[in-house]
């Protein structure tokens, strides 16, 4: 079994190749947006806002750093999903978006739109191979810390 180094987490933390490093959002289809977040808000104890739902955790890297999940139902037949036929979409986070953006030109990935950014990141909609239309996502998470409301935690 390998030693570990108090260095690697110093390593891990300044990483910046262009990468996933988790899931940012689970997007879907409802008839009933609103029913269906005060649904899940009643039943399973979720935390509603004008998205969705909120989660809240730790980074692995940065355990001091807070980070978020967005879980939201769209409206059925959103236009938000297309060119997508399916009833879902994910967001990944992902470090490095430009440099992410640049190999995934070079491996022939379809790129649907240009970076965008906000106050709360960067984003960009991808196709994978099957046809399911992705969101990256590089966050800036200090601005939901900022804002607070509920949460899931």
């Amino acid at each position: 079994m390998k030693e570990k180094n108090i260095n690697d987490n110093k390593d891990i933390a300044a990483d910046t190749k262009p990468r996933v490093t988790g899931i940012g959002g689970i997007f879907f289809f409802s008839d009933n947006p609103e029913e269906e977040k005060s649904w899940y808000s009643k039943n399973l104890g979720m935390a509603s806002n004008e998205w969705g739902s909120s989660f809240e955790f730790r980074n692995a890297n940065r355990p001091d750093e807070i980070n978020y999940l967005q879980w939201s139902p769209f409206k059925t037949g959103s236009k938000y999903f297309k060119p997508s036929k399916k009833e879902f979409m994910i967001n990944y986070r992902v470090q490095n978006l430009e440099g992410l953006v640049k190999n995934l030109k070079q491996n022939g990935v379809i790129i649907l739109d240009k970076i965008e950014s906000y106050d709360y990141g960067k984003f960009i909609h991808i196709m994978d191979n099957e046809g399911n239309k992705i969101e990256l996502w590089e966050p800036v998470d200090s601005v939901f810390t900022e804002m607070g409301g509920k949460t899931v935690k």
